[in-house]
């Protein structure tokens, strides 16, 4: 395809349609989560507007992903047979009428109601952006690529949590909902004007079929496991067409190989803690630290810095670590990055002084960031490309599934804990953090698992591609 030619050409890693091509998509998720940091800032505002607690706080924020769990089953399958970007910019047009209608509410009822169409329409960003960047990016840069779009995620909850948070203060928070909205319409026509349509497979995945999985123009792993000699895993080859596959079938498939039903565990168990830190962070550092509104515009973007750090040096790192002959990079990076931010948030929760929890929760949270890029990146590793975007609606299923649960449960224990209506402050909060750390340290124990399991499951994915080549060549 021409228009993808000129987007990704293999020898021009500085083309300005490429750079394009990374802020959009990066500004869908940055999109996805604005809304939540949005929540997260005006918590105190929605309280006194609505008369609600921690746990209906909560259910602003879990309703959505609830929904979105559901929708993505649907949304997975049109991933692998429709046009991605005007299902990618449709979506954003519904999911900012959505915010418009929440604005409007004068009821709790309402509100959530309206956040139920919101979660239904976020399902669309996660499948159709992993099959769109397996489609318009070379396979030897998908990690340090991924950790660029990623880092939108973590540009969106901080222009939530600022932008929402001011705009709260001078006007109400229905103005911040407004503004995100506009923000929503205006990169759905961005996308649709500027964002092509990939060609199934992409030009690069095609010449790596045709000149052997060794060939240079293949991706950075599957290089090293053709050098390796690594066999495929058996129970992890694709034995059936994937575009007739049903999505049960595909479902099934997906969840056989050992390395991804590992990583889609550890991603939902990060996303897990992530959900209710970008909640109730807010609420947490003002009454734990006394820190006064001006003090927290200068305290979130250091802590959001920290994770943009993290989230574009994550897979950089572990592509480094693959062409030093690290094979299983991708999964080891992770691993120790998940642990490190568990030992970093430790101390942090535990100290009174703010300057300290600073310095510790930027580190945590680098690190947990730095962890999403290279986990990203696997799902593509070991995953049939015509399978993409189904395995990722499979992901973002349990995902979802953990970032709806997450808020909840973080607001209703943050009142048990505390001994009842006291919980809205930092005491409760506090243990229920130092409780979920355990999640961020299993998942460290898991992905050591996945290390010996990724080289054959990247192996058989390789056959499996071939062996689709071959037979499209016969026919």
């Amino acid at each position: 395809m021409r228009g993808v030619a000129k987007l990704v050409p293999r020898r021009r890693p500085r083309d300005p349609g490429r750079a394009r091509v990374v802020v959009l998509l990066a500004c869908v998720l940055a999109l996805n989560t604005a809304d939540t940091g949005v929540i997260g800032a005006v918590v105190q505002e929605l309280r006194h507007s609505l008369h609600i607690g921690n746990t209906r706080i909560g259910l602003l924020t879990a309703v959505p992903a609830a929904a979105g769990a559901v929708a993505t089953v649907p949304v997975g399958q049109l991933t692998d047979r429709v046009a991605r970007v005007p299902l990618l910019a449709g979506s954003i047009v519904l999911w900012s009428l959505a915010m418009i209608a929440g604005g409007l509410a004068d009821s709790y009822a309402w509100l959530l109601g309206s956040r139920v169409a919101l979660g239904a329409v976020t399902a669309t960003a996660g499948p159709t952006v992993a099959s769109l960047i397996g489609d318009l990016f070379p396979p030897e840069e998908r990690a340090s690529v991924y950790g660029r779009i990623l880092a939108g995620e973590l540009v969106g909850v901080g222009v939530g949590l600022l932008v929402g948070g001011n705009l709260a203060a001078v006007a109400s928070w229905r103005a911040a909902f407004w503004f995100v909205a506009l923000l929503g319409l205006a990169l759905a026509l961005a996308l649709w004007l500027l964002l092509p349509e990939p060609e199934r497979g992409g030009e690069y995945r095609r010449e790596g079929d045709r000149t052997g999985s060794a060939a240079p123009g293949v991706e950075l792993a599957r290089r090293a496991v053709a050098r390796s000699g690594v066999e495929p895993r058996p129970r992890s080859l694709l034995r059936a067409d994937p575009v007739r596959m049903s999505l049960f079938q595909a479902t099934v498939h997906v969840l056989r190989i050992p390395t991804n039903a590992i990583i889609i565990v550890a991603s939902a168990l990060g996303y897990f803690f992530f959900a209710g830190l970008r909640t109730f962070a807010i609420v947490f550092v003002q009454h734990r630290y006394g820190v006064s509104h001006l003090e927290l515009t200068a305290f979130i973007p250091l802590i959001g810095l920290g994770a943009l750090a993290g989230v574009l040096t994550g897979g950089r790192l572990a592509d480094r670590l693959v062409r030093r002959g690290m094979v299983a990079a991708r999964v080891t990076v992770p691993a120790a990055a998940y642990t490190a931010s568990a030992l970093l948030f430790l101390p942090g929760l535990l100290t009174r002084d703010a300057l300290l929890a600073l310095l510790l929760f930027t580190l945590a949270s680098g690190a947990l960031a730095a962890a999403n890029p290279p986990l990203d990146a696997v799902r593509l590793d070991v995953v049939h490309h015509r399978l993409w975007g189904r395995a990722e609606s499979v992901r973002t299923i349990l995902r979802m599934s953990s970032e709806a649960i997450a808020p909840v449960l973080f607001g209703w224990l943050s009142g048990v804990l505390a001994g009842g209506a006291q919980g809205r402050g930092a005491t409760g909060l506090g243990r229920v953090f130092l409780m979920a750390l355990v999640p961020l340290l299993v998942n460290g124990l898991l992905l050591l698992r996945a290390r010996r399991t990724y080289p054959g499951d990247v192996a058989a994915a390789m056959a499996s591609e071939r062996s689709e080549s071959g037979a499209q060549g016969a026919g």
